[in-house]
C-alpha cells in the first residue's frame, strides 16, 4: 500500500459533556454491494463483481477517469499514486481464493470484524446477521451493502449528526471550535464530534469538468443530428451528414486529449 493511502480506516467520535463523555469507533472501508454503483459506470469493466460477491478492482484496465470515485456513496476509493489508477478494498480476494481469511480479520486482536458467506446460513456472520440488530452505511442509496455493524454509535453512520473538529487528535482548541459554531449554526448544537476520519480529497478538477463537456458536445451533437434527419430536415443533409460529425470528432479528440492528460 502506498504512503498516505487507505483501504480501511477507524473513524473517531466523542459525544457528551465533561465528565460524562465516551469515544465511539467505526470500521469504514469498501462496502462490497450487491448493487454496486462503481461496477455500473465503469467504462472499461476495471471493477467487477466476482463469483464470490467481492468486488474486485483490476488496475491493468483502469484508465484513470475517476467515474468510480464519484459514484461511490462510502467514499470507499482512491487513486493509487504509485499507478494512477483506482482501488480500494478487495476483501483480500488473494487471501480468501486460499481459504483464508482477509488479513484485518486475522489482526484484529479482540475479534471485532467478522467475515464470512452471508448466503451460508451456518455461517457466523450469517447467523449474526439474523439474529442480532445491524446496521448499514446509507441504505438510502438502495446499494445493497454487506457490509453489517453490530451495535454501532449511529452518529458514526450519520455525517450530517456531527461536527468536524479541525485538530489534531486528542488535542483540543476552544476557542476556535466556538467561533466556529458562532458561523455553522448546526454546529453548535450537533450530537458528536468528528475526531478522526480520512475523506479522500475530491478528484474533480477542471480537467475532468471540460472532460465532461466535451463528451457531452460530442454525443449530443450527433443525437440531435440524427433526431433532426429523422423528422425530415433534408434540406440541411449538409449540415447534419457533414459538420456535426466533424464536430463530434473534435469534441471526441478533446475528450480523448483531456483524459489522458488527468
Amino acid at each position: 500500500m502506498p504512503v498516505g493511502v487507505f483501504r480501511t480506516w477507524v473513524k473517531h467520535i466523542e459525544k457528551g459533556e465533561f465528565p460524562h463523555t465516551s469515544r465511539h469507533f467505526g470500521v469504514m472501508r469498501c462496502n462490497h454491494c450487491d448493487d454496486s454503483p462503481c461496477t455500473e459506470i465503469c467504462p472499461t469493466s476495471a471493477l467487477y463483481t466476482r463469483a464470490d460477491g467481492i468486488v474486485d478492482f483490476d488496475n491493468r484496465r483502469c484508465i484513470g477517469c475517476k467515474a468510480c470515485m464519484q459514484a461511490c456513496p462510502y467514499d470507499a476509493l482512491y487513486i493509487d499514486p504509485n499507478h494512477n489508477t483506482a482501488a480500494k478494498c478487495n476483501f483480500c480476494a488473494h487471501r480468501v481464493e486460499r481459504s483464508l481469511e482477509p488479513a484485518c480479520v486475522i489482526v484484529c486482536p479482540t475479534q471485532a470484524i467478522l467475515a464470512g458467506d452471508l448466503d451460508n446460513s451456518s455461517s457466523k456472520v450469517s447467523r449474526v446477521v439474523a439474529t442480532q440488530k445491524v446496521s448499514v452505511r446509507k441504505p438510502h442509496k438502495g446499494t445493497k451493502p454487506k457490509l453489517f455493524y453490530v451495535g454501532i454509535e449511529g452518529d458514526l453512520l450519520e455525517p450530517t449528526r456531527i461536527s468536524r473538529k479541525d485538530t489534531y487528535f486528542a488535542s483540543d482548541r476552544r476557542d476556535e471550535q466556538a467561533a466556529r459554531a458562532d458561523d455553522v449554526p448546526n454546529l453548535a448544537g450537533a450530537l458528536a464530534r468528528e475526531v478522526y476520519d480520512v475523506p479522500h480529497p475530491a478528484p474533480w478538477g477542471w480537467k475532468i469538468a471540460a472532460y465532461l463537456w466535451t463528451k457531452a458536445i460530442s454525443a449530443g451533437v450527433l443525437l440531435v443530428a440524427a433526431i433532426l434527419l429523422s423528422l425530415g430536415g433534408q434540406s440541411a443533409a449538409t449540415l447534419f451528414n457533414i459538420v456535426c460529425p466533424a464536430v463530434a470528432l473534435v469534441g471526441l479528440a478533446a475528450t480523448s486529449f483531456l483524459l489522458i492528460f488527468d
